[in-house]
Protein backbone atom coordinates (compact mmCIF):
# COMPACT_ATOMS: atom_id res chain seq x y z
CA UNK A 1 0.00 0.00 0.00
CA UNK A 2 1.06 3.44 -0.76
CA UNK A 3 1.25 5.99 1.56
CA UNK A 4 2.26 9.86 2.25
CA UNK A 5 2.84 11.31 5.19
CA UNK A 6 1.18 14.62 6.13
CA UNK A 7 3.29 17.30 8.38
CA UNK A 8 1.31 19.24 11.40
CA UNK A 9 2.80 22.21 13.16
CA UNK A 10 2.43 22.62 16.64
CA UNK A 11 1.56 18.71 17.52
CA UNK A 12 3.74 18.46 20.27
CA UNK A 13 2.58 16.23 23.41
CA UNK A 14 0.51 12.96 23.18
CA UNK A 15 -3.32 15.34 23.68
CA UNK A 16 -2.15 16.91 20.48
CA UNK A 17 -1.74 13.58 18.63
CA UNK A 18 -5.17 12.48 19.51
CA UNK A 19 -6.56 15.98 19.21
CA UNK A 20 -5.39 15.50 15.45
CA UNK A 21 -6.20 12.05 15.35
CA UNK A 22 -10.07 12.98 15.98
CA UNK A 23 -10.03 15.61 13.06
CA UNK A 24 -8.64 13.19 10.53
CA UNK A 25 -10.97 10.54 12.04
CA UNK A 26 -13.74 13.04 11.96
CA UNK A 27 -12.82 13.84 7.96
CA UNK A 28 -12.80 10.51 7.48
CA UNK A 29 -9.01 10.23 6.67
CA UNK A 30 -7.45 7.18 7.79
CA UNK A 31 -4.35 6.84 10.10
CA UNK A 32 -2.05 4.66 9.81
CA UNK A 33 0.88 5.57 11.89
CA UNK A 34 0.98 9.06 13.93
CA UNK A 35 3.66 10.91 15.67
CA UNK A 36 4.67 14.10 17.14
CA UNK A 37 4.65 16.32 13.76
CA UNK A 38 3.62 14.08 11.44
CA UNK A 39 0.93 11.64 10.50
CA UNK A 40 1.14 9.20 8.04
CA UNK A 41 -2.10 8.24 5.62
CA UNK A 42 -3.18 6.05 2.59
CA UNK A 43 -2.08 7.57 -0.88
CA UNK A 44 -5.29 9.25 -1.54
CA UNK A 45 -6.79 12.66 -2.37
CA UNK A 46 -7.33 14.86 0.52
CA UNK A 47 -8.56 18.44 0.58
CA UNK A 48 -5.77 20.08 2.05
CA UNK A 49 -7.92 23.53 2.14
CA UNK A 50 -10.40 21.67 4.34
CA UNK A 51 -8.05 19.76 6.62
CA UNK A 52 -6.06 22.55 7.05
CA UNK A 53 -9.24 24.52 7.93
CA UNK A 54 -10.11 22.00 10.41
CA UNK A 55 -6.77 21.40 11.59
CA UNK A 56 -6.40 26.02 12.56
CA UNK A 57 -9.35 25.24 14.39
CA UNK A 58 -7.76 23.19 17.24
CA UNK A 59 -4.54 25.18 16.36
CA UNK A 60 -2.26 23.24 14.61
CA UNK A 61 -1.56 23.31 10.87
CA UNK A 62 -0.96 21.64 7.67
CA UNK A 63 2.62 22.34 6.62
CA UNK A 64 3.58 22.16 2.64
CA UNK A 65 6.61 24.29 2.68
CA UNK A 66 9.81 22.31 2.93
CA UNK A 67 11.54 24.54 5.21
CA UNK A 68 8.29 24.55 7.48
CA UNK A 69 8.33 20.44 7.86
CA UNK A 70 12.00 20.29 8.20
CA UNK A 71 12.01 22.93 10.93
CA UNK A 72 8.92 21.28 12.77
CA UNK A 73 10.75 17.97 12.55
CA UNK A 74 13.45 19.56 14.24
CA UNK A 75 11.12 20.52 17.23
CA UNK A 76 9.29 17.23 17.06
CA UNK A 77 12.76 15.49 17.49
CA UNK A 78 14.01 18.02 20.19
CA UNK A 79 11.42 17.93 22.17
CA UNK A 80 10.63 14.39 22.07
CA UNK A 81 14.37 14.06 23.37
CA UNK A 82 14.00 16.62 25.98
CA UNK A 83 10.68 15.72 27.46
CA UNK A 84 9.55 12.18 26.84
CA UNK A 85 13.05 10.63 26.50
CA UNK A 86 13.41 8.11 29.49
CA UNK A 87 17.02 7.17 30.19
CA UNK A 88 19.76 9.78 30.87
CA UNK A 89 22.50 8.94 28.28
CA UNK A 90 24.03 11.73 27.00
CA UNK A 91 23.04 12.60 23.42
CA UNK A 92 25.19 15.20 20.74
CA UNK A 93 21.67 16.74 19.50
CA UNK A 94 23.39 18.00 16.46
CA UNK A 95 24.67 14.40 15.40
CA UNK A 96 21.29 13.14 16.76
CA UNK A 97 19.18 15.33 14.26
CA UNK A 98 21.97 14.89 11.38
CA UNK A 99 21.19 11.35 11.10
CA UNK A 100 17.30 11.66 11.88
CA UNK A 101 16.96 13.95 9.39
CA UNK A 102 19.47 12.84 6.77
CA UNK A 103 20.66 15.85 6.19
CA UNK A 104 24.16 17.86 7.25
CA UNK A 105 23.90 19.65 10.32
CA UNK A 106 25.04 23.13 8.44
CA UNK A 107 21.58 23.17 6.48
CA UNK A 108 19.53 21.70 9.42
CA UNK A 109 20.44 24.56 11.26
CA UNK A 110 20.00 27.33 8.52
CA UNK A 111 16.67 26.45 7.47
CA UNK A 112 15.69 26.18 11.69
CA UNK A 113 17.30 29.56 12.54
CA UNK A 114 15.41 31.42 8.72
CA UNK A 115 11.83 29.60 9.48
CA UNK A 116 11.76 29.95 13.47
CA UNK A 117 13.57 33.28 14.00
CA UNK A 118 16.21 31.55 16.75
CA UNK A 119 18.81 28.89 16.66
CA UNK A 120 18.52 25.45 17.06
CA UNK A 121 20.95 25.83 20.33
CA UNK A 122 18.23 28.69 22.15
CA UNK A 123 15.54 26.31 21.08
CA UNK A 124 17.11 23.39 23.02
CA UNK A 125 18.06 26.14 25.85
CA UNK A 126 14.37 26.80 25.92
CA UNK A 127 12.83 23.72 25.96
CA UNK A 128 15.15 22.26 28.89
CA UNK A 129 14.14 25.05 31.38
CA UNK A 130 10.30 23.99 30.56
CA UNK A 131 11.29 20.32 31.29
CA UNK A 132 13.38 21.93 34.72
CA UNK A 133 10.37 23.92 35.58
CA UNK A 134 8.09 20.91 34.92
CA UNK A 135 10.91 18.79 37.06
CA UNK A 136 10.75 21.22 39.69
CA UNK A 137 7.17 21.84 39.93
CA UNK A 138 6.97 17.94 40.18
CA UNK A 139 9.73 17.93 43.36
CA UNK A 140 10.35 13.64 42.88
CA UNK A 141 14.36 15.59 41.75
CA UNK A 142 16.77 18.32 43.56
CA UNK A 143 18.90 20.29 41.54
CA UNK A 144 21.46 18.28 40.95
CA UNK A 145 19.31 15.39 39.73
CA UNK A 146 17.84 17.81 37.76
CA UNK A 147 20.89 18.88 36.00
CA UNK A 148 22.12 15.61 35.14
CA UNK A 149 18.89 14.46 33.53
CA UNK A 150 18.95 17.55 31.55
CA UNK A 151 22.81 16.70 30.51
CA UNK A 152 24.33 20.46 32.26
CA UNK A 153 27.23 19.98 33.42
CA UNK A 154 26.66 21.08 36.75
CA UNK A 155 23.56 22.71 38.91
CA UNK A 156 26.06 26.30 38.72
CA UNK A 157 25.69 26.03 34.70
CA UNK A 158 21.89 24.74 35.09
CA UNK A 159 21.20 27.84 37.60
CA UNK A 160 22.79 30.28 35.54
CA UNK A 161 21.00 29.39 32.36
CA UNK A 162 17.77 29.32 34.18
CA UNK A 163 18.05 33.08 35.35
CA UNK A 164 18.95 33.89 31.88
CA UNK A 165 15.92 32.82 31.22
CA UNK A 166 13.27 33.19 33.61
CA UNK A 167 14.75 35.82 35.23
CA UNK A 168 14.44 33.68 38.56
CA UNK A 169 16.62 31.33 40.54
CA UNK A 170 15.91 27.52 40.83
CA UNK A 171 14.78 28.12 44.58
CA UNK A 172 13.09 31.73 43.36
CA UNK A 173 11.05 29.34 40.91
CA UNK A 174 10.15 26.23 43.15
CA UNK A 175 9.25 28.85 46.17
CA UNK A 176 6.84 30.37 44.14
CA UNK A 177 2.82 29.38 44.42
CA UNK A 178 1.92 29.63 41.16
CA UNK A 179 3.97 27.91 38.16
CA UNK A 180 4.86 29.90 35.28
CA UNK A 181 5.57 26.97 32.64
CA UNK A 182 4.72 27.93 28.81
CA UNK A 183 3.37 25.73 26.44
CA UNK A 184 5.75 23.63 24.46
CA UNK A 185 4.07 24.58 21.02
CA UNK A 186 4.17 28.34 22.13
CA UNK A 187 7.88 28.43 23.31
CA UNK A 188 9.85 30.72 20.18
CA UNK A 189 12.12 33.17 19.75
CA UNK A 190 10.04 35.84 21.74
CA UNK A 191 10.32 33.45 24.78
CA UNK A 192 14.81 33.77 24.79
CA UNK A 193 16.05 36.25 26.75
CA UNK A 194 20.05 37.36 25.51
Amino acid sequence: MKTKQLHIKNMVCDRCIAAVKQTLNNMQIPVLEIDLGKVTIPNQEVDKQQLNKALKQKGFELLQDKNDIVSAQVKAILIDLIHYRTDDTKINYSDYLKEGLNMDYAVISKIFSKTEGLTIEKFIILQKIEKVKELIDYGELNFSEIAYKLQYSSVSHLSRQFKKVTGLTLSQYKNQSDSKRNSLDRIHKNSYKP
